[in-house]
């Protein structure tokens, strides 16, 4: 089963990374910007300082500075700010940082001191600032993340709703973009379904019908050959066979017109398994008669079904038909377990289109001769479909073919 990606989560994740992308590359220029303003603005003014203190030292004028800087000539210099390297040098000297531009003029060396605390104070300002902006950058692009995914999923939510709950009223079918022609799509191909199964339903219901009332001559001629004393015992065999055939062609035309006309109507009941088995078992123990084949039912644990009598039994009749068609010596097996029937033969398989059309593949060939059993087969998975069993088909490596119905948990 594949793994469910909501598409408003990866909108919302997309604007969050592209949020995300897009703050940390504003935060880096800003910081690259920050940092150049304040080694520039340090420079100039330590600089300025400079230029203007050390000649008035070098008169003898006194030399005042402003709070947090000071200037420092030759042995006055401390211990710790000596044989800088000339120019702009961050050092900390107990703890504190110090900007210290150091220089040289005719009486010797000198230094400018500024404390860094202004600068540091500025700086995380700045620097909160910029974190809180990121935050709540990050936090809007949630929330348009969300609204932009609601204005974009809810309406194909509404759509598919619509689909599922088969809808006559479909929603958007007046809207100008994408989404209108989608909705006036599904609501045109619905449409056109809709009258396919109508004609469809009513068409079933025509030739069952039809079909009906021929089989039902043919039964009623064949049970006439079958009374006549002057029948003779061959034909009297060739009679019981086409009532029987007459009688199956008959429940198949029932159960699909059941299913065809109005499947949601049909009434479901509660029912043991294990009777109806062996009723199918014995019903058509004279198919095997005349071969070198046993149909048996080995038992197994009987468990109850909710579902349509009519429909489990055509399940199940039409399995062991064509197992015991398909198998020519051996054995045909019915078993129960774990709320499943599985019906096991020794014969030479299924075809290849029978196959084909049970795993929901493209046939490679029509069914034709004997492999018209598929229809059978075909029956079998329309009904499984309509009471939520599952059907499973296995070729041992033994031979034969094992078919299994598994059917829902009351």
């Amino acid at each position: 089963m594949m793994r469910f990606e909501s598409i408003g989560k990866r909108i919302v994740k997309a604007y969050l990374l592209f949020a995300l992308a897009f703050s940390m590359f504003f935060m880096t220029v800003a910081i690259v910007v920050v940092e150049g303003i304040e080694m520039h603005m340090v420079e100039r003014r330590l600089e300025e300082v400079a230029a203007w203190a050390s000649p008035r030292h070098a008169g003898g004028l006194p030399v005042e500075m402003p709070t947090s800087i000071s200037f420092h000539h030759g042995d006055d210099i401390p211990q710790s700010l000596r044989n800088l390297p000339a120019g702009i040098n961050d050092v900390e000297a107990d703890g504190i940082g110090l900007h210290v531009f150091s220089g040289r003029d005719s009486g010797g060396p000198y230094v400018v001191v500024d404390h860094q605390s202004d600068y540091e104070s500025v700086e995380r300002l700045v620097y909160s600032m910029l974190l809180l902006s990121l935050m709540g950058f990050l936090g809007m692009s949630v929330l348009l993340g969300r609204y932009m995914a609601r204005r974009f999923v809810d309406p194909i939510v509404q759509l598919s709703k619509a689909v599922l709950e088969r809808k006559d009223e479909w929603p958007h079918l007046d809207s100008r973009d994408e989404l209108g022609i989608l909705a006036r799509a599904f609501a045109e191909h619905t449409g056109e379904q809709k009258v396919f199964l109508e004609r469809e339903r009513a068409f079933t219901g025509d030739v069952s019908h039809e079909l009906r009332t021929a089989l039902t001559v043919i039964s009623g001629a064949a049970e006439l050959l079958e009374l006549d004393e002057h029948t003779s015992p061959a034909s009297r065999a060739a009679s019981e066979r086409i009532s029987r055939a007459a009688r199956e062609a008959a429940e198949s035309v029932d159960t699909l017109l059941q299913l065809a006309r109005a499947p949601e109507l049909i009434e479901y009941e509660l029912f043991p398994i294990e009777p109806m088995v062996q009723e199918e078992v014995r019903r058509y123990q004279s198919l095997v008669a005349n071969k070198p084949v046993q149909l048996e039912f080995a038992g197994g644990s009987d468990f109850v079904v909710r579902a349509q009598p009519r429909l489990v039994s055509a399940i199940i009749g039409n399995l062991i038909r064509n197992a015991c068609l398909y198998t020519d010596h051996g054995a045909v097996t019915v078993r129960l377990a774990d709320r499943s029937i599985a019906v096991c033969d020794s014969g030479r398989g299924l075809p290849a289109a029978v196959l084909a059309m049970l795993s929901n593949e493209a046939m490679g060939a029509p069914l034709k001769g004997s492999d018209g059993t598929g229809l059978g087969l075909a029956l079998v998975k329309r009904i499984c479909r309509q009471l939520g069993a599952t059907l499973d088909l296995a070729t041992p490596s033994s031979g034969g073919t094992t078919v299994t119905v598994n059917f829902p948990e009351l």
